[in-house]
Order: structure tokens, then C-alpha cells, then sequence
């Protein structure tokens, strides 16, 4: 795996006389060197040489001792076969005679494990190369000698496929079975793709098997504790190689490094000078040591636009947890790790809303897994207001990020670990509670319906919510946020409503929009065309005002579906198209699936079922893997939607019975009217109009609930069709008269895209009735015009 590595070393070695290989102990720094060395012997008529270093003692401080020095000097003196000569010369130093001896050889000097003597060794090797032209340097060091000239090639873990054919190799395994190949990746992804740490693992493949080893690899220290017996003290096992390394350290750096490991993944500067700071170590001093520490090869940069990042190789992580514990830290550092990153949390909560919103979810993205430390240990050590806060900072974090799971799981043991508090109430469970209510609502989590919401909005009224505004008026629109889609719509609104109030008392203009745009979405539900276009529009120019990306999208919806409807489907797609850039700009996977729906529905009106089928087929995938049930919903209904247009009727009713089942148990009207109505008219396509009529007079009944014009003259529509084919043509040709009565109401008569399944029943109607006449289908349709709802459903049961 290091056929790159080599021939970059060798490119390296030909632009400069001294080269340095870094890397963690038992990275395969010295085998990299020999190799180099091996290939470039004919470069060097004088030969190459290899001088091992790891015997001599450490240098004793900072600066290089001068019998430190002499020690390196000496010790490639005996490689070389260099005589200490006698005279003049033996007045010299051993640094002076070894450049003496040189200074007309070409040759290449390789000196091995440099770490422990780096001062010495960086001393001698600037005192060399400027009297010996003929001399190459090549070293191998946990840290770079750090002299002119030096170029620097730092030597990564093996990437996984190499790793895993070091370790087959080794171990002999390689059998093709499918657990087993995923094991060995486990394991050397786990080891981190050292070989050193991969080779002692294969040696223990007879007597363990790689299952065992996997399973065991929580105590690996001593699991890894035999090695080769001609394998030098300090790599026979895992241990070793990392003992060494930490006995080289200073007091300060192995206090940050312990605690460094505290952190998981990674960490940025600020939470490392935060965390491992105390005692004798000042949180000005962290950087400077952590500085070191990346030198040294035992912490790991990661370079960053947004900037540096620090994490730890798993074993060097685990042998720091086993140093915090001696030094008796574990419970204390992890407390400062928790209300750092608790802290964290609280202060990009109100960053998320306005125009840093992607930087701050860029950040919370790289510290999820820290957050998520942090908040298991506030539950597990009884800190459970601070649970609570950062629950709550945390709660739109997830909701962007589609990571219901994660959002119910720490609600749910925040909740518990701070259980109602009597006599003094709790705003931070009061809200804890919303968010939790909500969130289940969102993803149809079972037992969840509009009581759910009402049982957390009740919990939003009273004392508790007098000191804090804002939190009752962002309960209150999540509420009704998330019972958009799911649930009954009437509460939706008047949740919405009562935040909109409360968000206009403290003067928040984010919130504003936030519950404008929700509140056009419910008047979508309702057939209220005017409304929707006044509060998207309004919605839309606030949230432009307030630089709130995610808010932009949320007028997406109602806007392009009033161009939608009016039949303007270039406008519409431009505001799909729009509204996904931003979704995937931002990785909001949950919102780009609702667009990419969006353009599907679009696709389908154009008569492009490919592209309807791709992007709903897109939008499905993507809301499986947010867990993202509103939106497999949509995705699905597109699908149902398509396969009925495309003349596949078996699987239009099988997504349609799905998708009735679901909006049912949730509780949502417009769901349950749009399903009934499909599952109708498949029925009238198949020549059964008793079962169409019994689907389309559910679906009337419920859309006379709802008060949607709309909908209703969907159903009405699906009863004319299912009429027709019981041969009542003049029944028929009235309900299409009364269905667009009903959508001229409102302003929104059917789109020609959107009159195939009108145009079809008026096609045969109009056949069996002709045209002229009293009893003609103009007449018919006419006399339809002047019905209500009462007389439009008594005709369709006569």
C-alpha cells in the first residue's frame, strides 16, 4: 500500500538532501525508508546506510546537549565503520570527524527513529550537510527535525483496502466469506490501518479467529500484548508503541492529550483549550501544546476551510482514557467536555434562523457526535436542566438535518432525567415537551394524533411560559408546523394563529414568516387561494429580509403551487428548481425531497412520466434515508399518482390503500379526500361505478369538513365519472356543472393538464346526451352550476 508513498519519497529525495517520514508509531515509516533506500541505491555510489537510533538514551531537554550530539554522531560513526583516528584529528568532535570522513563521499544516510533524540539528531545533521555535498539525509521521526532545508513526508494509516490485504496476508485468512470480509474491514478500520497494530492482530487469527478479535477489540492492549520475538522492545506490543511515545512527552503534553480523548471524532482549537485546560495547564497554553502534540504524530490535523481540527487514532485514544482514569480526571473532564458543548448548543440555537445559518449547521454537523456525548453524560449524571437546554437549542438542529431519531431519543431522556418539577414550573420541559410532541407528529410515530399536540400545546399555557416569550411562541408554531400533513387541520391553524400573535408581541420577524408560511400552507389546505398568496408572499419577503435560507424554501410550496393552479408550470418548476439549490447547498435532505416531489408533480401535468417517475423515485430514497415519513407519503403519492396516468391501475390502488391507511390514522382530511378520490376513479377506469361511488361520497363528505372548494369539486368530479358509468348521464353532466361552480369560486378553474379525468366523463356524457335541447349536456351542466353541496350529494345517491 505505499507504492505512491515510495515514489513520492524517491521524487522528494532527488529536489532535496534531507527528507523526514512522520507519522504515529508502527505507521511503517522505517519499512518506507528501506524501500526508498533499497530503490535508490544506484544513486549513490558510496552506499546507503541504515543507523538505528532507538537505543540511545533520550535527550535530556529542549536544546541538543553536545554529548547527545556526539552519542548520534558516534553511533553512525560505527554503521559507517569510521575510526575515532588519533593525532590532530582526535581533538575533534565525533561531529567533526564523521563530517571529515564524508566530506568526499556520495552517499545515502538513513537515521531511524529519530523522536527521542530529535534535538541531537537535527544538530548533527545541520552540521554535516553544509561540509559534505555528497550526503542525503533521509530520517524517520514522530515529529520533523525541523532544520533548513528539511522537506517533510508525513506517512498516513494504510487506507482500507490496503490495510485489510496487509492483514490477510499476514494472518493467512482470506477465506471469501462475506462476514467474515466484513470483519477484517471492521478490524482495520478499528486499528486505524496501523500495520504494526494489523500485524499483532493477524498473529492472533489462529488461536482467536477475526470474529473474536473484532469482539474483543475494546480491550485491545491486552489483546495485542504478543508480538514477534525479533521485533525490538518497544513494538512487540500495542502497548509498547504507544508507551514509547508517551514517555517522550512533557508533563504538559501528556495532561492535553489525556484529556483530549475525552472528545469524539474530532475537536476544534476552541473546545480543546476550553476542556483540556486546569490545573497547571493555562487554556492559553492548550494550542502551543497541541502544536506539539501534531508534531509529535500522536494527534491528528485535519485542515479545514472552516478550520483546524484535532482527533486522535482510536488506540491512542484508548490508551489516554486508561491515563485519565490513573490520573483520576475521567469524571471531571467529561463534565467540562459536557458544558462546553452544552453551551455550544444554547449559543447556535438562535443562529440557525438568519443568514449564518449554514456556517452554524456546518458546525453542528462537526460536532454531532460530541453534542451527542455531551448530552448522555448531562442525562446519565443527573444534570438535568442542562439536558433540557441543550435539548431544546438542539431540537431545530435535528428537524433541518431529518434526524428524528436522534431528536425523540434525547427529548425522551431529557424529559426523564428532569421529571416535572412541583411547585416551581419549568420552561425548558414546557418546551422540551412541544418539540418532543411535534417531532413524533412529523415522522407518524404511532399513538401520536392531534391529541399529542394538544396535550403539549395545553402544556405551553400558564405561568411557566411568563418569562419566556419566545419559547411559548416557538412551541406554539412547531405545533402547528408540524401538524401540516398529519392531523386535523383546524388546530393547525389556530396554533399557528396564536404564534403568530406571540411572535409579533416581542417583534420577531423570523418567527413571523416561520408561522406566515405554515399559516399559507394550511389555507392551501382549505381552498383559501387568496390567503395563500398573501401570507407566502409576505412570508417570502421577511425571511429574504431576515437572510434565512431554509425560510425561502418554505414559500416554495404554496407559491408554486398557486402558479401551479393556475396553470403557470414554468414559474412553478423555476421555484421547485430554486427552492432544491438551496436544499442541497444547505444538506437539507428532507427539504430537497419535497422539492424534487414538487418538480414530479410538475412532470406529471407535462405529461413527462419518466422524469415524474425519476424524481419521485429520487424524493423516495431520499426520505428513507432521513426516516423521513411525510415524505416517502408525498413520494409515494406521486407514484400512485403516475402509475394511474400511465394506465398501471393494480399499482396505482396499491400505493393509493397505502397511503389512505396512513393519512387515516394520522388524521389528515386533504390526504384522505386526494387518496379516496384516485382510489374512485380507479375504480370508474375499471367499470365498477358502485365502488367508485361509495369512495367519492367518503371523499365529498370529508372535503365538506374541511370547507375546501377544491376538494370538494375533486370529489364531485369522481362522482360524475362514477354517475356516468352507471349510465346517468344527466346526473353526470350536473355534478361537473356544480364541480366547476365550485372551483370558479374560488378563482381556480382546472388547468388544461389537470382536465383529463373532467374532460373523459364529460366526453362520454355528452355522447349518451347530445348537446341541444332541454335534456342536452349543456343544459344538464348549467342547471349543475346552481347546486350546493346538499343537492350535489342527494343527486349522487339518488
Amino acid at each position: 500500500g505505499r507504492e505512491e508513498a515510495a515514489a513520492g519519497v524517491l521524487d522528494l529525495l532527488g529536489a532535496s538532501r534531507l527528507v523526514t517520514l512522520t507519522g504515529p508509531g508502527g505507521v511503517g515509516k522505517t519499512r518506507l525508508a528501506v524501500e526508498v533506500a533499497r530503490r535508490s541505491s544506484d544513486a549513490y555510489p558510496d552506499g546507503v546506510w541504515l543507523v538505528e537510533l532507538a537505543a540511545l538514551a533520550p535527550s535530556p531537554g529542549p536544546r541538543a546537549d553536545p554529548d547527545a550530539v556526539n552519542a548520534v554522531a558516534e553511533a553512525v560513526m560505527r554503521v559507517l565503520d569510521i575510526q575515532e583516528g588519533d593525532g590532530a584529528g582526535g581533538a575533534l568532535s565525533p561531529a567533526r570527524r564523521l563530517a571529515g570522513a564524508l566530506r568526499d563521499r556520495r552517499l545515502l544516510l538513513v537515521l531511524d527513529n529519530c523522536e527521542h533524540v530529535v534535538d541531537p539528531v537535527a544538530e548533527l545533521t545541520a552540521t554535516l550537510l553544509p561540509d559534505t555535498p555528497g550526503l542525503t539525509v533521509l530520517t524517520t521521526s514522530q515529529e520533523p527535525l525541523t532544520i533548513n532545508g528539511e522537506r517533510v513526508w508525513p506517512v498516513p494509516p494504510l487506507p482500507l483496502p490496503s490495510a485489510v490485504a496487509l492483514f490477510t496476508a499476514h494472518a493467512g485468512s482470506g477465506s471469501g466469506d462475506v462476514a467474515e470480509a466484513e470483519a477484517v474491514a471492521e478490524l482495520c478500520r478499528r486499528l486505524d490501518g496501523i500495520p504494526l497494530a494489523l500485524e499483532l492482530a493477524a498473529s492472533r487469527v489462529r488461536t482467536i479467529g477475526v470474529h473474536g478479535l473484532v469482539a474483543r477489540l475494546d480491550d485491545r492492549f491486552a489483546l495485542l500484548a504478543v508480538g514477534p520475538r525479533n521485533a525490538p522492545d518497544r513494538q512487540r506490543t500495542l502497548r509498547a508503541v504507544i508507551d514509547w511515545s508517551w514517555g517522550l512527552l512533557t508533563a504538559a503534553e501528556r495532561v492535553v492529550l489525556r484529556r483530549l480523548a475525552v472528545h469524539s471524532g474530532s475537536c476544534a482549537p476552541e473546545a480543546a483549550e476550553t476542556v483540556c485546560a486546569g490545573g497547571d495547564v493555562r487554556s492559553t497554553d492548550v494550542f502551543e501544546l497541541l502544536a506539539r502534540l501534531v508534531e509529535r504524530s500522536l494527534v491528528v490535523l485535519s485542515d479545514r476551510p472552516e478550520g483546524p481540527r484535532y482527533r486522535l487514532l482510536e488506540s491512542v485514544k484508548e490508551y489516554c482514557v486508561e491515563q485519565l482514569c490513573v490520573a483520576g480526571e475521567f469524571d471531571a473532564v467529561l463534565e467540562q467536555h459536557s458544558r462546553y458543548y452544552g453551551e455550544l448548543a444554547v449559543h447556535a440555537g438562535p443562529l440557525l434562523r438568519g443568514p449564518e445559518q449554514q456556517r452554524w449547521l456546518e458546525r453542528l454537523d462537526a460536532e454531532a457526535a460530541n453534542l451527542r456525548s455531551a448530552l448522555d453524560f448531562a442525562v446519565r449524571h443527573g444534570a438535568g436542566e442542562r439536558a433540557l437546554r441543550t435539548v431544546n437549542a438542539l431540537a431545530w438542529y435535528w428537524v433541518l438535518r431529518g434526524r428524528p431519531a436522534e431528536a425523540r431519543r434525547f427529548l425522551d431522556a431529557a424529559l426523564a432525567a428532569f421529571p416535572a418539577p412541583a411547585p416551581s414550573p419549568s420552561p425548558d420541559r414546557a418546551l422540551a415537551t412541544a418539540w418532543r410532541a411535534g417531532i413524533g407528529l412529523l415522522q407518524g410515530e404511532s399513538g401520536n394524533s392531534g391529541d399529542a399536540v394538544l396535550a403539549a400545546y395545553e402544556s405551553t399555557e400558564g405561568t411557566e411560559w411568563i418569562d419566556d416569550p419566545l419559547g411559548r411562541a416557538t412551541a406554539l408554531w412547531f405545533l402547528g408546523f408540524a401538524q401540516m400533513g398529519s392531523g386535523d387541520v383546524a388546530t393547525g391553524e389556530s396554533l399557528v394563529n396564536r404564534s403568530l400573535d406571540a411572535f409579533h408581541a416581542i417583534g420577531d420577524p423570523w418567527g413571523t414568516a416561520a408561522a406566515l408560511s405554515v399559516r399559507a400552507r394550511h389555507a392551501m389546505a382549505r381552498g383559501d387561494l387568496d390567503a395563500v398568496r398573501r401570507d407566502g408572499e409576505r412570508s417570502a419577503r421577511l425571511f429574504e429580509e431576515t437572510g434565512d435560507r431554509w425560510g425561502r424554501l418554505q414559500t416554495v410550496f404554496p407559491l408554486a403551487a398557486l402558479s401551479q393552479i393556475t396553470g403557470d408550470y414554468e414559474h412553478a418548476a423555476r421555484l421547485q428548481r430554486d427552492g432544491l439549490a438551496i436544499a442541497e447547498q444547505l444538506g437539507l435532505w428532507t427539504e430537497a425531497a419535497k422539492r424534487l416531489c414538487g418538480l414530479g408533480r410538475l412532470h406529471l401535468l407535462t405529461g413527462d412520466h419518466a422524469q415524474a417517475r425519476a424524481c419521485h423515485g429520487r424524493a423516495l430514497k431520499l426520505a428513507r434515508e432521513q426516516n423521513f415519513r411525510s415524505g416517502e407519503v408525498d413520494a409515494e403519492l406521486g407514484l400512485g399518482l403516475g402509475a394511474r396516468q400511465e394506465g398501471d391501475h393494480d399499482l396505482a390502488e396499491h400505493h393509493m390503500r397505502g397511503l389512505l391507511a396512513w393519512f387515516r390514522e394520522v388524521d389528515y382530511g386533504p390526504g384522505i379526500t386526494l387518496a379516496l378520490a384516485e382510489l374512485g376513479f380507479v375504480a370508474e377506469l375499471r367499470g365498477d361505478a358502485e365502488a367508485a361511488r361509495t369512495l367519492h361520497l367518503e371523499g365529498f363528505d370529508i372535503a365538506r369538513e374541511l370547507g375546501d372548494p377544491r376538494a370538494v369539486a375533486l370529489a364531485v368530479e369522481g362522482l360524475a365519472g362514477a354517475r356516468a358509468a352507471a349510465g346517468r348521464y344527466g346526473d353526470s353532466a350536473r355534478l361537473l356543472g356544480m364541480a366547476a361552480a365550485a372551483r370558479d369560486s374560488v378563482r381556480a378553474p382546472l388547468p388544461p393538464a389537470e382536465r383529463g379525468d373532467v374532460d373523459r366523463v364529460s366526453a362520454v356524457a355528452r355522447e349518451a346526451l347530445g348537446t341541444a335541447g332541454a335534456a342536452g349536456f349543456d343544459a344538464e351542466f348549467d342547471r349543475g352550476a346552481l347546486l350546493d353541496t346538499v343537492g350535489a350529494r342527494a343527486l349522487a345517491t339518488a
